[in-house]
């Protein structure tokens, strides 16, 4: 195992030019290594670097780069939205339980996979962390694997065990992660919305939450429920105090009963440190974890997921803003649909009635060029900060209806005048 280890410059001489790397992503992206890669842009081009949601910044999102790197995202996270509306990077519009299939079908195949990896245990595994999700695809798929070693990783239990034998390029590095709470600055809104979603969740449903606010928000309005349980793509900071309560026991689930399942988790390093070598989780690859038939098993399955607006039939976009890629389909539909079809379950929709410029999210018709993650076949819940619809089964007259009244008031005038031009009613 000593030939394995090296510098990050040596690690990454192997990348050529036209090649295809894999990055690890959310608090496990590796920018050590992606700011060695960086070091080597004079002498690449056109490097397509594969990723989900990355944190952090790296020199590789330099402009003056562009030629030597090109970024192809499976979810459009923040420090790439600029880069994809500058043209140095595009998105590839995928369910995040298939993303699997892109690598070891030869959709994307990989010549190299960049990860974050705990030091290897005294039988040479080591642990993925706090993300699994495809990143254990991309170890089997790559040609060359690269990891970078980090004190700070967690070892988490479930399928993020890699033994050292899989690694080609072993690099010590120890850099604390990166921290998020999304349950910090939580509004009136949000409050609001979480009771109103709280209120519909019954005692033994299997939870999953979104990214976001108001997932958190939720998970603090739950405090009276009992014998909860996740089976989750993600989980974030909120999860803990109820599980420490025993809100949250898993005991229901017909999947891993006991057991918190989930394919990634970014929060604080309370987090970080909760789920070190517990074995209360199981950290799972999303193309199991978002498989539609695994999630209907668990009975009175809630998904609680956003949206960047919804239209009066109920169609939800939910990766967009018109044009422009504001994060990616994930696993929305995975979960509405899973949802949907489980005994008892809810799929919900979630979002506050006007955007930060008091623009309303409930619209006659979306943004040009905006893409639909839900269709309205699909939606059922809706919710905002001033009430809840259930569209199942309800024309798209009673849809347009029921969602102009949870509207913002100061918009509803205008969505009946929308609801008389198209149907000649209100």
């Amino acid at each position: 195992m000593k030939e394995k280890w090296m510098s990050a410059d040596e690690a990454v001489k192997p990348i050529g030019s036209n090649q295809r790397i894999f990055l690890h992503g959310s608090a496990s992206t590796p920018v050590y290594l992606m700011d060695a890669l960086a070091r080597r842009a004079g002498e690449l081009r056109d490097v397509e670097l594969v990723n989900i949601t990355t944190m952090g910044q790296s020199d590789l999102f330099k402009p003056e780069y562009k030629d030597s790197f090109f970024f192809n995202a499976l979810f459009v996270s923040a420090n790439l939205r600029g880069i994809i509306r500058e043209g140095r990077g595009d998105y590839v519009p995928v369910f995040l339980s298939e993303i699997s299939r892109l690598f070891e079908r030869g959709y994307l195949p990989l010549d190299a996979a960049f990860l974050q990896v705990s030091p290897p245990d005294a039988h040479g595994f080591c642990s993925l962390g706090t993300s699994v999700d495809v990143a254990r695809s991309a170890v089997r798929s790559a040609r060359y694997v690269v990891a970078q070693v980090n004190k700070y990783i967690p070892r988490t239990h479930g399928d993020g065990i890699v033994h050292v034998s899989e690694i080609d390029a072993l690099v010590a590095h120890d850099t604390p992660l990166p921290e998020l709470n999304y349950g910090e600055n939580l509004s009136d809104a949000d409050m609001r919305i979480g009771k109103y979603i709280a209120e519909i969740i019954e005692d033994g449903a299997t939870l999953q939450m979104g990214i976001g606010s108001i997932p958190d928000a939720v998970l603090r309005c739950l405090d009276d429920h009992k014998n909860l349980g996740v089976h989750t793509e993600m989980f974030s900071e909120g999860l803990i105090p109820l599980i420490e309560s025993g809100v949250v026991n898993n005991k229901n689930k017909r999947k891993h009963p006991g057991k918190v399942v989930t394919s990634f988790a970014t929060g604080t390093r309370r987090l970080y440190d909760f789920v070190d070598d517990n074995p209360l989780f199981a950290f799972l690859e999303a193309a199991y974890v978002n498989d539609t038939s695994v999630i209907r098993q668990h009975p009175k399955v809630t998904a609680i997921n956003s949206a960047i607006e919804i239209d009066l039939t109920g169609q939800v976009c939910a990766d967009s803003i018109g044009t422009m890629h504001f994060s990616g389909v994930g696993g929305q539909m995975d979960f509405i649909r899973g949802a949907s079809l489980s005994e008892g379950g809810k799929p919900i929709v979630a979002l506050q009635s006007l955007t930060p410029r008091g623009v309303s999210k409930i619209v006659p018709y979306l943004k040009e060029g905006a893409g639909v993650v839900t269709t309205r076949a699909h939606v059922q819940y809706v919710v905002t900060e001033f009430g809840v619809v259930n569209l199942y089964g309800r024309s798209l007259l009673q849809r347009a209806r029921m969602l102009r009244d949870i509207a913002h008031p100061d918009h509803r005038e205008t969505l009946d005048k929308a609801i008389f031009d198209r149907w000649g009613t209100t």
